[in-house]
């Protein structure tokens, strides 16, 4: 009796769950199918933590980006202690640096002084700043009180810290693609529409320009373009003007499979009936069109923010993006270009660790959605 009525219980669940598939929505499909993969569930996690970063970064950095200390220029990275001479302590804590001059070098050499300890403490005030830009505070996350300091990540060759400047420069490298992304989806979407809807003498020309632009190696023809950025111009100007220049190459590749799904759809029955219905053509391509493979859209875009990260951070690396006094990841990575200085402090490098991080979460991201909106999977 017991194996009879699991059966009928049985029977009965897999009707509601089919149930359920069938009066769904495009979207909650996608939703379903992109929660059964957990990497793209981690990424997505990984991108709103970096996200939530950059709205708040001066919150989250311990120190002023801009502010430079001479007593502690190169210092490496400091340990975070739990346990010294006297035990285990639940609060963690830095020793102070002190600072020795090889005679034979003449170089840096920093050592721990067991004599100053400075417990870590959350919400601890520093330096003041505007919260979003509205609201003026100097509660930070996390700090030290005193004369004491605490560098994760070390400091760089001016004696300011990397890893405030890392968090700082989170905010621009992770929205330099999404100001890239907005701007391509725009010319992709009209431009690749114009040339799959109308087709004829439209269609020879804007292919003919596409293949002309991806015909040209992307480094030179980023370097041309940063070099038209004059170098008196604000890092907001200079900003919006990589931002620019990333999206002028980018939106080739969504304007072609936005032209492919256009020619297999235009002639298909529901876009016949929309014109006899006196529907216009604005009509057709955005209330027709364009939502029939919007799922394949979104996802093709969450591929390319990576490519946009990547190409800021390359031109910001050879001095051809985003400059100094502005701070973002190919600004900190400039640092290190040099191998002396990657011998002696390999922690500039770490900002190499959170572009690798953002590009391989949005990969990941990207994937799960290109799954997700495939309408044959289960």
């Amino acid at each position: 009796m017991a194996e009879v009525e699991k059966r009928e219980e049985f029977i009965e669940e897999v009707p509601e769950k089919e149930e359920k598939i069938y009066v769904a929505s495009q979207w909650k499909l996608m939703w379903w199918r992109f929660r059964r993969n957990k990497l793209a569930i981690a990424g997505l996690v990984v991108l709103i933590i970096f996200y939530i970063i950059a709205a708040f970064c001066e919150f989250f950095a311990p120190y002023d980006p801009y502010k430079y200390d001479v007593r502690y220029v190169l210092a490496p990275p400091q340990r975070i202690h739990f346990v010294d001479e006297h035990g285990f302590h639940l609060r963690p804590f830095v020793y102070a640096y002190k600072m020795d001059i090889d005679p034979n070098t003449l170089r840096r050499i920093y050592s721990e002084d067991k004599t100053r300890k400075y417990p870590i403490k959350f919400f601890v005030r520093g330096h003041e700043y505007k919260l979003l830009g509205l609201f003026k505070t100097d509660i930070h996350l996390f700090g030290v009180e005193g004369d004491g300091h605490i560098f994760l990540f070390g400091t760089d060759s001016l004696g300011r810290d990397v890893f405030s400047r890392v968090i700082y420069g989170t905010r621009i490298s992770t929205t330099v693609g999404l100001v890239g992304i907005f701007l391509s989806f725009l010319f992709g979407i009209i431009i690749g529409g114009i040339s799959g809807y109308y087709g004829g003498p439209f269609d020879i020309i804007i292919q003919r320009i596409i293949e002309i632009l991806r015909s040209i190696p992307t480094l030179p023809l980023w370097m041309a373009l940063s070099a038209a950025v004059p170098a008196n111009w604000s890092p907001v100007k200079v900003y919006f003007a990589i931002s620019i220049i990333l999206s002028f190459i980018g939106w080739t590749g969504l304007a072609r499979e936005v032209r492919s799904k256009f020619l297999s759809l235009r002639e298909e029955d529901f876009v016949t009936a929309a014109k006899l219905a006196g529907a216009s053509e604005g009509r057709i391509i955005f209330r027709h069109l364009l939502p029939s493979f919007l799922s394949h859209i979104i996802a093709s875009l969450t591929l390319s923010i990576p490519g946009m990260i990547i190409g800021e951070t390359s031109l910001s690396f050879l001095g051809l993006g985003i400059r100094p006094p502005a701070i973002s990841w190919g600004v900190l990575i400039q640092d290190a270009q040099n191998f002396r200085t990657v011998a002696l402090a390999p922690w500039l490098l770490l900002p190499v660790v959170f572009v690798i991080l953002v590009v391989l979460s949005f990969n990941f991201v990207g994937d799960g959605l290109r799954d997700a909106a495939d309408p044959y999977a289960r």
